[in-house]
């Protein structure tokens, strides 16, 4: 009987508020969970968007990801472009003029990692394959911004492999 007394007053006074903080904690994060879920899919579907458009040779389109704003942030190859028109001429410079190509391109291990309800912070790797066999390939880390037109790339950068 004193043994079943000190079971019970071991389990109410000291397992039983563990599970239940467990409990809670679980409960909390699978709502902020569930509560950043959908805008993690909308930031995915932005850059799968982008994806599908450089592999139509749609620099616009692709373009349409990222915040039409000066303030847009490119930083890449120790280089750094402020503005939406500075961007989109670097990739036209880059991949649009003659002797010049876009390639395939396919991201992939993307991490999304929600800062708040308005924004967004995204990792993953970046390859091209091009028509001579090369495949250029890096990293990127990106800052998305709920914007009112929706998730928008405010901050880019990309680093390639030597």
């Amino acid at each position: 009987m004193r043994s079943r007394f000190i079971f019970n007053f071991f389990f109410f006074s000291c397992c039983l508020p563990i599970m239940l903080v467990a409990a809670s904690d679980r409960a909390c994060a699978q709502s902020e969970l569930s509560a950043y879920g959908n805008d993690g899919k909308a930031i995915e579907r932005v850059l799968r968007t982008q994806q599908e458009a450089w592999n139509r040779h749609d620099l616009e389109g692709f373009m349409a990801g990222y915040w039409n704003s000066e303030e847009l942030s490119f930083f890449s190859g120790a280089e750094e472009h402020d503005g939406w028109k500075a961007t989109i001429d670097r990739y036209l410079a880059k991949y649009a003029s003659p002797g010049q190509e876009m390639g395939r391109l396919e991201f992939s291990g993307l991490r999304i990692e929600m800062l708040s309800s308005d924004a967004a912070f995204v990792r993953g790797a970046w390859k091209l394959t091009m028509s001579n066999g090369k495949k250029p390939h890096g990293l990127f880390t990106l800052v998305f911004r709920k914007l009112p037109e929706g998730w928008k790339i405010v901050h880019d950068h990309t680093s390639a492999a030597e």
